[in-house]
């Protein structure tokens, strides 16, 4: 069965030496693989992977330009960079129609390394022109391990941003909002948006995912595992071990990124 993992993360080799660890430190976290091209591609290769999706953030303004010139030096068959801009660049919407422009599929933002709350009016006005360029957006959402639990990417925000562009490409992470799952099933479940499981499936009851999935529409639920903070082959074990349908484990492993992607 071919895969795509929606969400991973890498740095360029010489950035990868130094921002691991200390990414490490700030999130009390041990990471699976050393933040590099090559070692996501060997994983890949180690589990059957067909392509990653790699997620950039943009922690300032003056990233953008880098970040877009790493993500064109590192796209290919099996690598699809998401570029990432910060909010507060004075010239953010023009950033996102050169991502557009550049042949990419879609960007990253993520509300805590970038100082944002996910419904506030700033970012619909950046939601609309990721919309307008038919982008996708994978947004973090629920809380992060490495912040305080302030709620600035809670599922009611979710769909604050979804009553406004209800056809947003928006893929919300670790399965809706991490260690929001409470507020998950309240508000997204059933819903059409999109989910990830990355980083969820450890931290919660085999029972109450597999519910949460199946109670999904299953066109609207993605593989996606975090790496390099989890192992691609670890995720793949703890979906296989949910004993879900083999057409729906197909859609979340496959079928419905390739859709998204238009691969």
């Amino acid at each position: 069965m071919k895969i795509i993992d929606i969400h991973t993360h890498a740095f360029s080799d010489n950035i990868a030496e130094k921002a691991i660890p200390l990414l490490e430190e700030e999130g009390k976290i041990k990471a699976k693989l050393d933040g590099k091209i090559s070692s996501l591609l060997s994983s890949m290769d180690k589990y059957g992977i067909e392509k990653s999706v790699i997620c950039s953030i943009a922690t300032k303004p003056t990233q953008y330009n880098s970040i877009l010139k790493w993500s064109k030096e590192i796209k290919s068959d099996r690598i699809i960079p998401f570029p990432s801009f910060h909010q507060d660049d004075p010239m953010v919407l023009e950033r996102i129609e050169e991502i557009k422009k550049e042949g990419f599929k879609g960007v990253k933002l993520h509300p805590y390394y970038q100082k944002f709350v996910i419904d506030e009016v700033k970012m619909m006005k950046i939601y609309e022109k990721i919309f307008k360029e038919d982008l996708i957006l994978v947004l973090h959402t629920g809380f992060d391990f490495a912040f305080e639990r302030v709620r600035i990417a809670d599922p009611e925000k979710i769909i604050n941003i979804k009553k406004t562009f209800p056809q947003i490409k928006l893929i919300t992470t670790h399965l809706g909002a991490w260690e929001d799952w409470d507020n998950v099933e309240k508000y997204i479940i059933g819903k059409e948006i999109y989910m990830e499981i990355s980083f969820s499936l450890e931290f919660l009851d085999k029972e109450r995912a597999r519910r949460m999935i199946l109670s999904h529409p299953s066109d609207y639920v993605l593989f996606g595992t975090d790496s390099p903070w989890t192992d691609q082959g670890e995720t793949l074990k703890l979906l296989n071990d949910l004993n879900l349908p083999s057409e729906i484990e197909e859609k979340i492993l496959y079928l419905n990124a390739k859709k998204l992607l238009k691969e």
